[in-house]
């Protein structure tokens, strides 16, 4: 019987590392301060454990240690030279800066976002996609309250749990996390809300708990459009008002040119003699006013489901979204926010296929190096997906990969055509001899 047609010399994971430059990983290392005090287990063995951890999805340093001796004789082909114990494994979490692994990430973005950008030059696309970028976050919960405060008040019983904010903001056409930062998931949203990490002609697609009247008129000083959904009472004067009627007379959408008013209060100003203003009173001025002015574009979202009948029920609710784009058709403000649905899917597909309920340390440095590493780990699975002509679902992938990791298997071959060496079989197969019917006398 010959061997199969998907068989390769490495393990599925060392085809994974190829994405890699071991020598640059150790510089980055090196300049982040990872190599300090270090005998044998360096940033290169760090990066390749945890990585084999979070696809495997194991929960525990027992596992990943566990798992790391049974499959002795094929870490050569990943470059592993040591065997990981597990306190060396929990030292390394604690003391080596989590930055580095952002070096990682940033750098394996930066030299694959050619392969990530080419899939949206597939179809048609609308001219303002390749601007497009999502601004939201995820709390990942933590069991500790003590480094990431978590939301809400004291249970009267128990312990309260902590959690860790993580806010990304997305490329729509790259479909991975290009800016992420952590915070505690007691942090308000707005909060790491800064006008000035966008440039002119950027196009945000963002949650309603970014609004900040005064953030946002610093949007539009810049020259970038924002599209978010509206707040529930928030008060603002109406310039202009316009309804738009549907083929069937119903209601196709309503567009209000509208101005929001903030007062921003200041310090007291007091001068040099006794505290006292040019005028003679007081220590305090009169509140700045700020004003700035949006376009809130209102539309039936209407779903329409089937029971197991086949009666169709149909439901549906009125949805604002306010922009400062003036100019853009109504349709292009609705497809634009629905695109905000990608980060969502994100996170899903994150916390669904990664080990993020159980982390492999308890210091914060820890915690961070396990997402960071999550994060590595779903850039690298979206560039194997993007490379593949055959269409696969992330969990699907995620699911195979995990099963093959230590295989040697070649991916490409297999998961473009999996069903390929079966086939073979078959037909290599003769055809069953005659069965003999045994006669006794």
């Amino acid at each position: 019987m010959g061997k199969s047609t998907n068989f390769l010399g490495q393990p599925l994971l060392c085809q994974l590392l190829k994405f890699f430059d071991k020598d640059k990983i150790l510089r980055l290392s090196r300049k982040k301060g990872g190599e300090r005090y270090v005998k044998s287990f360096d940033g290169w063995h760090h990066l390749v454990v945890m990585l084999y951890a979070v696809i495997m999805r194991f929960d525990s340093l027992r596992e990943i240690t566990a798992s790391t001796l049974a499959e002795a004789r094929k870490l050569n082909h990943l470059g592993i030279t040591t065997m990981p114990r597990r306190s060396t494994l929990s030292d390394a979490n604690a003391r080596r800066p989590e930055a580095f692994f952002e070096a990682v990430y940033r750098d394996l973005l930066a030299s694959n976002r050619h392969l990530l950008s080419a899939d949206s030059r597939s179809g048609s696309m609308p001219p303002w996609f390749g601007s497009l970028l999502i601004l939201d976050s995820t709390t990942i919960p933590l069991f500790s309250n003590l480094i990431f405060k978590g939301v809400g008040r004291n249970p009267k019983n128990g312990q309260k749990k902590g959690g860790i904010k993580v806010h990304k903001i997305i490329r729509a056409e790259e479909g991975v996390a290009s800016d992420i930062k952590f915070t505690s998931a007691a942090t308000h949203d707005s909060f790491m809300f800064a006008p000035g990490d966008f440039s002119r002609g950027d196009l945000l697609a963002m949650d309603r708990a970014y609004i900040d009247y005064e953030k946002l008129e610093q949007l539009s000083q810049n020259g970038v459009v924002y599209v978010t959904k509206m707040k529930k009472g928030l008060k603002y004067v109406v310039i202009s008002d316009v309804m738009y009627m549907d083929a069937k007379g119903g209601m196709a959408c309503r567009i209000q040119e509208v101005e929001f008013t903030k007062k921003k209060g200041r310090k007291e100003d007091r001068s040099a003699d006794g505290g006292k203003d040019a005028g003679g009173k007081g220590g305090k001025k009169d509140p700045e006013v700020i004003t700035h002015r949006a376009r809130i574009v209102t539309y039936p979202d209407v779903k329409i489901r089937k029971r197991k009948g086949g009666k169709e029920i149909v439901t549906g609710k009125m949805v604002s979204l306010l922009t400062n784009d003036f100019t853009m058709e109504a349709e292009d403000i609705i497809a634009i926010y629905k695109k905000r649905w990608e980060i969502e899917t994100l996170f899903r597909q994150i916390k669904q296929n990664f080990p993020l309920r159980y982390f492999y340390g308890e210091s914060a440095n820890a915690i961070k190096i396990q997402i960071w590493v999550t994060l590595i780990a779903n850039l690298l699975l979206t560039l194997m997906q993007r490379s593949l002509k055959r269409t696969w679902s992330f969990s699907g992938l995620a699911t195979m990969t995990r099963i093959l990791l230590m295989c040697y298997v070649d991916y490409r071959m297999f998961f473009e055509n999996p069903e390929r060496d079966w086939q073979q079989r078959q037909a290599s197969t003769p055809e069953s001899p005659p069965e003999l019917e045994l006669k006794f006398e």
